[in-house]
């Protein structure tokens, strides 16, 4: 009896070892569905209704496509591993990997070079991340949240070469950074309309966006984003950019709203060329050091060959305005090709205000920028009493700042700017502060259709929007104005 005890334990113990079993997919140019992976390999995912289960590592071979065009879920188990070498493409509008038990993350995605990756309208989480090793990449309104150091360890979207599109989606709350690459790889992603928040979970001294070298002839974009911290995080910045190696960096970061970070934006290493325009970088301040941080913009090489163009930025709030360090170097207007336009206000530390800290020999161009938001109009004394350089310390650089101008700050502009709507990201409920221009709020799906229209109220309007969860379009209309703003649904 015990012998016919133990055969039946071993049976039971061999039986289980073979129930969960790795699949690769035969390497013949054949389309799959996951209702085809059942049928190959049951004993690595199973299906009930629309809610699939991955218990082994599932690989995709060169030829081959995993095709997902329907809504549905895929659980997948502790440590799992999804590896592509063909394609991968997720095209309905609701589909969502997430692990079979959220205290046990899945191992995350390998996407290998030469493969082509396409995922639209799904939901990441509970994983390991992306690691995204080929140049054919495109993540486009989705949302990439709660995963975990697995198989990309620096950055939720690890970025090896090439030019990913990274589009519409909410990256927040993961616990390494949102959006990174390694030093020693060339990349110039996409990186437009997405809104990230609190990632970097972990809290090391790493930004939510962070990128090293780029590409020599294609610039990384990074447009339109809005990249909030987690203000019990004191040690994450916004968006770095770091030459570190024999590299380059060309990069266009535009319209950007960047808040409540360690830092806001930096830019390390020569070799570097730069377009920073239009963006609002504010209450970078959470470290609350000014001796480790907390600049709205601060750009630093040992070496010259940084040329960095700043224009029509809204810097305010930060430990510092902009610093400049090194052998760096910033145009923030110089009469000519660049309009300047640089608004600062209430950047300080130490009781003392510092809009601009010119903290290297060579020259800077300032012209045609208001100074100091909170004392309009400005003077040159004005100034000079929050700008830093050669006529404060004899070794540093001059920076001229004739003409100050605050002009392009109308007052309908300032008006517009007062206007706050917060909770963002909300739940539903929402509140529109300090209304003095517009009549009316429309609300847009991220694909611009029109979903409401409310009537606003001068002051205070509280409102409540039975929203589902993710990004939409506000339109503020008025008499004679007109602004747009985005909001986040949880």
């Amino acid at each position: 009896m015990k012998k016919l005890l133990l055969n039946f334990f071993a049976t039971i113990c061999v039986f289980g070892i073979l129930s969960a079993q790795d699949y690769t997919t035969p390497d013949t140019g054949l389309t799959y569905s996951l209702d085809d992976l059942v049928m190959e390999s049951p004993s690595t995912i199973s299906v009930t209704g629309n809610t699939y289960t991955l218990v082994g590592n599932l690989t995709i071979s060169e030829t081959d496509i995993l095709l997902i065009d329907s809504d549905l879920t895929l659980e997948i188990g502790a440590d799992i591993l999804i590896t592509v070498f063909g394609t991968f493409n997720v095209d309905a509008d609701n589909v969502i990997f997430t692990a079979i038990d959220i205290n046990a993350p899945f191992e995350g995605f390998r996407f290998e070079e030469f493969s082509e990756i396409n995922i639209q309208n799904s939901t990441i989480e509970y994983g390991g991340g992306l690691r995204v090793l080929t140049e054919t990449f495109t993540i486009n309104n989705c949302v990439v949240t709660n995963n975990v150091s697995g198989v990309a360890t620096s950055g939720v979207i690890s970025l090896s070469r090439g030019m990913a599109q990274i589009t519409n989606n909410t990256i927040s709350f993961n616990q390494t950074a949102a959006i990174s690459s390694a030093a020693n790889s060339a990349v110039s992603p996409y990186i437009f309309n997405n809104y990230i928040e609190g990632n970097n979970q972990e809290n090391s001294n790493r930004p939510q966006i962070n990128i090293g070298s780029t590409m020599v002839e294609e610039p990384i974009q990074i447009i339109q984003n809005t990249i909030k911290g987690d203000r019990a995080l004191n040690m994450v910045g916004g968006i770095a950019i770091s030459n570190f190696v024999a590299g380059n960096i060309n990069a266009v970061i535009d319209d950007n709203i960047i808040i409540d970070n360690r830092y806001g934006l930096t830019i390390l290493g020569n070799n570097s060329f730069a377009y920073i325009r239009n963006n609002t970088i504010e209450d970078n301040n959470t470290q609350g050091s000014p001796n480790l941080g907390g600049s709205g913009i601060s750009l630093n090489t040992s070496s010259a060959g940084m040329e960095v163009i700043a224009s029509g930025n809204q810097i305010s709030g930060n430990l510092w305005g902009i610093t400049v360090i090194g052998e760096a170097s910033i145009n923030l207007g110089d009469g000519a090709d660049n309009v300047g336009q640089n608004a600062f206000s209430n950047n300080g530390n130490g009781g003392v205000i510092y809009a601009l800290y010119n903290n290297t020999p060579n020259p800077i161009m300032a012209m045609n920028n208001c100074w100091d938001e909170d004392n309009l109009p400005n003077t040159l004394a004005d100034a000079e009493a929050v700008i830093v350089h050669q006529n404060d310390i004899g070794s540093l650089g001059l920076v001229t700042f004739d003409p100050v101008n605050c002009g392009f700050l109308s007052v309908e502009e300032s008006q517009l700017n007062a206007v706050s709507i917060y909770p963002n990201p909300t739940n539903g409920q929402l509140y529109l502060s300090n209304n003095t221009l517009f009549e009316t709020m429309n609300v847009y799906s991220i694909d611009g259709k029109l979903i409401m229209e409310k009537k606003l109220q001068p002051g205070t309007n509280e409102m409540y929007l039975e929203l589902n969860s993710g990004i939409y379009i506000l339109e503020l209309n008025g008499a004679n104005n007109r602004t747009i703003k985005k909001l986040v649904v949880k």
